[in-house]
């Protein structure tokens, strides 16, 4: 249950950041950074609902279930500070340009017309991933119930250029964010980002291995691999036995 959660608790911290005694800040840039942090929870808490098929918590993240066989009886004290105890962490570290767009009253500048294109992006690549995704789990799971077999890789849309445009649309969002802090002084705020980067870039390592062990696609994701970007969105390369052959 803690992907729901994740969603909601920076929308809590812009409204009390803002709304506290001591708060100054630009008026303008703090409607703008609410706006979008609102627009950012409802577009991931509506992906979360929708990837779950509109249930609450009927489905375990295959994550937990590795980690749960693996501690076996040591799961409960090992999922509480590993997951949910730093999970805390990390929200309050990427949270951190919410405080200072409320700490420090500077004039709008055009760092803010930056910081806010990026926020966006970071946005609108991540709804466009996640919804190719859940289209194409949801065709093969048509054909699974048709007896046919299943397509073993997502390589179109953004998926032909980065292996994880979902995950390259969610950083996008909090380094923007962190664009917000540096305008304003504050280029400390990266260490949440940074962090958090850090630790997307070992789950990316999970999901890749985890679809390797699968025996219907680890051949075709190989390849996928070899040819596509991991997150950030660049043009196909060739195979590396296509590159042998040519030379």
């Amino acid at each position: 249950m803690i992907d729901p959660y994740w969603t909601a608790i920076p929308v809590l911290l812009v409204h009390y950041c803002s709304t506290h005694p001591l708060a100054q800040y630009n008026v303008w840039r703090s409607r703008v950074v609410i706006l979008l942090t609102w627009v950012w929870s409802i577009r991931l808490t509506h992906n979360y609902f929708h990837r779950e098929r509109w249930q609450w918590g009927a489905r375990e993240d295959w994550r937990f279930t590795d980690m749960r066989h693996q501690y076996g009886k040591h799961w409960w004290w090992v999922s509480f500070f590993a997951i949910y105890c730093s999970q805390q962490v990390f929200l309050i570290g990427i949270s951190l340009p919410l405080y200072v767009v409320h700490s420090v009253d500077q004039p709008w500048s055009t760092w803010d017309f930056v910081a806010i294109s990026v926020c966006v992006c970071g946005i609108v690549v991540a709804y466009y991933a996640d919804t190719q995704l859940y289209d194409f789990v949801s065709r093969n799971d048509k054909l699974k119930e048709l007896g046919r077999p299943v397509v073993p890789n997502l390589d179109e849309g953004l998926w032909q250029y980065s292996r994880h445009p979902n995950y390259f649309g969610e950083q996008l969002w909090w380094w923007g964010l962190v664009i917000f802090g540096w305008n304003l002084g504050c280029g400390w705020t990266l260490v949440g980002a940074l962090v958090n980067s850090l630790c997307l870039a070992f789950v990316t390592l999970l999901v890749e291995d985890r679809m390797l062990r699968q025996a219907h696609r680890a051949g075709a994701y190989r390849l996928y691999q070899e040819t596509t970007s991991v997150w950030i969105p660049w043009f196909k390369s060739s195979p590396k036995g296509v590159k042998a052959k040519n030379r």
